[in-house]
């Protein structure tokens, strides 16, 4: 090694250095060289006892309130999903000019190393063996929860999966790693489903990898927790592959009855649906309707048939408030629903007859109105 690429290895200056020298291949974790800030994970604030210091020489009082699961830096922890302006947020007497000193402070501190690594532990690279089952279409489903993991919900989801995959012949393969998305895992497969996925939890590698295989006829299903996270570190996938961005549920109560309202009959996910039905559920409202940004609306929610508030008594009405929606990528295909935090919203036989035929319909397999050049559409 030549001495000046030394001596920077020593100083911290070569991000990944621990890696580098174990031999072993670094890892390009999103916001890992980033300047610690109030819009950081709170993960990264807490894992360096200098950050957590200065903010209790700050704002004394703005971590001391978090609930255990908020502060765990143990992932899945709600740690990796919120940041320092959130936590903020919950109290309205914090104001924004309060957050401008502990802004600078946090600026101000060093990023060696060390925290470089500590920011990329919760990533992995490492592709897993496939074994590829007998069947069609070929679908991956992605586990990964770095974020809010409500196990309940996760598992039902799956039980649900894998009962569709069984009683229609596809081939359904599952993995909890990230190392899984890369241009030649993702080549074998039609479409990858997200079950309630929260947290940051692709490197910028495979980011590029999921982004590519979308735009060039991938597709790509996303349930419930995969739109659903206060913060997000990733702006293509909330922006363009969900298509907007979560305002939050109802909290008085959390899970209520509220009318589906099937909008588009004519779509190939629709087919079969009643033109509605009732369901207890967390119902999640929007920052902006994905219908202005392009989206084929599925089904909305009668805003009527429940109460739309929040914590605090936050306002989540939306008006039109689409619930399930398709969108076009390039030539690739996305499915979204914001149905399924309760266990029970996987027997329901209208949701599940919606997410059995949106999976399809991300998979490319019947009718589809976004282009895909393996199939001559």
């Amino acid at each position: 090694m030549r001495p000046a690429v030394l001596l920077m290895v020593l100083l911290g200056l070569v991000p990944g250095f621990a890696a580098l020298a174990s031999g072993q291949q670094p890892i390009d974790c999103p916001l890992r060289d980033e300047p610690y800030s109030i819009d950081s994970p709170l993960i990264d604030v807490l894992l360096k006892p200098e950050a957590k210091a200065v903010v209790d020489h700050e704002m004394p009082d703005l971590l001391q309130k978090l609930p255990p699961r908020f502060a765990s830096t143990t992932p899945p922890t709600f740690a990796s999903i919120i940041t320092l302006r959130v936590v903020a947020s919950f109290n309205p007497q914090e104001q924004e000019d309060t957050l401008a000193p502990l802004n600078r402070a946090l600026a101000a501190l060093p990023v060696p190393a060390s925290d470089r690594e500590a920011r990329c532990a919760r990533y992995d690279i490492e592709p897993p063996r496939i074994t590829m089952p007998k069947g069609r279409p070929r679908l991956l489903l992605f586990e990964k929860i770095t974020g809010f993991r409500d196990s309940p919900s996760v598992e039902a989801a799956s039980r649900a999966l894998h009962a569709m995959a069984q009683r229609n012949g596809w081939a359904l393969v599952v993995t909890d790693r990230g190392g899984a998305i890369t241009p030649g895992i993702l080549k074998k497969f039609d479409a990858v489903i997200w079950n309630n996925v929260s947290g940051d939890v692709l490197t910028l590698t495979q980011r590029r990898a999921l982004r590519d295989y979308i735009e060039h006829g991938g597709g790509f299903a996303g349930i419930h927790g995969s739109g659903g996270d206060e913060v997000r570190f990733w702006d293509w996938y909330v922006d363009t592959l969900i298509g907007t961005r979560f305002a939050g549920h109802p909290m008085a109560p959390q899970f209520q009855d509220a009318r589906v309202i099937v909008e588009d009959g004519n779509s190939a996910i629709a087919r079969d649906l009643a033109p509605g039905w009732t369901m207890s559920d967390e119902w999640y409202s929007f920052k902006s309707n994905p219908r202005a940004s392009g989206a084929r609306v599925i089904a909305t929610l009668d805003e009527a048939s429940y109460t739309p508030q929040g914590v605090g008594g936050q306002d989540l009405h939306m008006g039109d408030h689409p619930i399930a929606w398709t969108r076009c990528i390039g030539n690739g295909r996305s499915f979204y629903s914001a149905i399924g935090h309760r266990p029970e919203s996987y027997t329901e036989p209208h949701h599940v007859r919606l997410l059995e035929q949106g999976i399809a319909w991300a998979a490319g397999t019947g009718e589809t109105d976004c282009r895909d050049p393996r199939r001559g559409q």
